[in-house]
Order: structure tokens, then C-alpha cells, then sequence
């Protein structure tokens, strides 16, 4: 089914405390070509997140690592023309991650989904979440270009998911009779089935996988349940 956030998430991932410096938090982005570092207290905890958008509003960044009169990404130049002046005055005097760090962060464990990451990740307007456990540790990170992988997978990886997960544990039905083709991430399923009801369902969670761009359903049945059946 889909994909969890263990499943595509960076567990080297570098972070900072709330004293951390701006200068060597800058080098750290730079270093590590990421755009923002959770920050964490003593016990791993994520407290907060600094993002490359905090430390551009301090002029010798800009100047220094990449230009003068470099403007910030729009989305970054709309969050602060919707109310965020005086946040954004704050940040840009500020001396170390406590001062520029936006907090509370947004966070998601583990056993999220991807699906459900993207959200929250367009839902806040940020392109990474720190992972963290139940205890709120930092266990890694997830990036909007991790999250895109879950589409780029392998047709041989899909079909295997379609045909064990799907056909062989999750429908309670008689599979024997169905065929499963994937190419380029658009699955075909073909046979044929007892039931109408249970070949919508093989359908329905088919499109489910993650990777999965489209499903042609080809599947023939050999009683129609539609007026019984309760599935959407």
C-alpha cells in the first residue's frame, strides 16, 4: 500500500542546537547542500527548524554565500507580506538557531505515510519534516525530494506489491484467475473473478500503491453484485 516515511526518509541528518551560532549554522547548510536543520536540545528532542529563507533575511549571508541583492524564493517574499514583518524583523538580527528558528516545528514520525507527509508538507508551505519518534527525538528527515521517489519506482517492485499485498494478502477473494502487466507505473490488470464487487475492490486498492500512475482494469467477473455489494 502506501509508502511510509521510513521508507524514503535520510537518517544522516545533520541538526543544531538552540545556541548554535549564524554563522556556523550558514556553513552547515552550505556544507551539507541542504536548505534547512532541525534544532534539538539536549536529550535529541526537536525544539525547532531553521531554514535557509531565516538566515537570508541577514544581509551578509546573502552577500557572502550567494549574492548581493538576492531576493528569497516567492513563497518565502508572500509569507512575509501576509502579517510575518515583524517575526521576519526578529529573525533578522538574530544570533543563533533559538533566535531565528521557527518553532514549534512540523514533524511526522516514522509510520507515516508519504501520502499523508505531502500534505503537511503543502499544508505548511516547507519542503522537509524532521522524523522523530514517540518521544519527539530526531530520528531523520524527509524532503519533498524524497517523497518524489515514491513515484519513480521500478514496474518489477509494483507488480510484486500488486500481486503479494494486494492479491495475495489483502482481498479475501479467489485471485488464481487475475493477471497483473505494469509499465511505466500504469498497471493492468486482466482475468477474471467471482465477483464484481471484489474486482472494483482489486481495483480500488491497486490504485493505492505507491508508484502507481494509473490502473487499466481489464478484469471480467462472473456474477455482477452491484445491487449487494457495499464498496465504493
Amino acid at each position: 500500500m502506501h509508502m511510509k516515511v521510513q521508507d524514503v526518509m535520510t537518517t544522516d541528518v545533520a541538526s543544531v542546537h538552540a545556541g548554535t551560532p549564524f554563522r556556523d549554522i550558514a556553513e552547515l547548510l552550505i556544507a551539507r547542500a541542504v536548505g534547512a536543520v532541525p534544532v534539538v536540545d539536549g536529550d535529541r528532542r526537536v525544539i525547532g527548524v531553521v531554514s535557509e529563507a531565516d538566515l537570508l533575511r541577514r544581509e551578509e549571508f546573502r552577500e557572502q554565500y550567494y549574492r548581493e541583492g538576492y531576493r528569497p524564493p516567492l513563497r518565502a517574499r508572500l509569507r512575509a507580506r501576509l502579517g510575518q514583518q515583524g517575526g521576519a524583523r526578529a529573525k533578522a538580527a538574530g544570533e543563533t538557531a533559538a533566535d531565528l528558528m521557527t518553532s514549534p516545528a512540523v514533524t511526522v514520525t516514522a509510520g507515516t505515510t508519504t501520502v499523508a507527509a505531502a500534505r503537511l508538507m503543502d499544508e505548511h508551505g516547507v519542503e522537509r519534516l524532521p522524523v522523530v519518534d514517540a518521544e519527539g527525538r530526531l530520528r531523520g528527515i524527509v524532503s519533498r525530494h524524497d517523497l518524489i521517489k515514491t513515484f519513480v519506482r521500478a514496474d518489477d517492485d509494483i507488480e510484486r506489491e500488486v500481486r503479494v499485498e494486494i492479491l495475495g494478502r489483502s482481498l479475501r477473494a479467489d485471485t488464481s484467475g487475475v493477471g497483473v502487466h505494469v509499465h511505466q507505473g500504469v498497471v493492468t490488470l486482466t482475468g477474471q473473478m467471482d465477483r464484481r464487487g471484489d474486482a472494483r475492490t482489486a481495483v480500488r486498492m491497486t490504485r493505492r500503491v505507491s508508484g502507481v500512475v494509473d490502473v487499466v482494469d481489464e478484469l471480467r467477473w462472473k456474477e455482477d453484485d452491484a445491487t449487494t455489494w457495499s464498496g465504493g
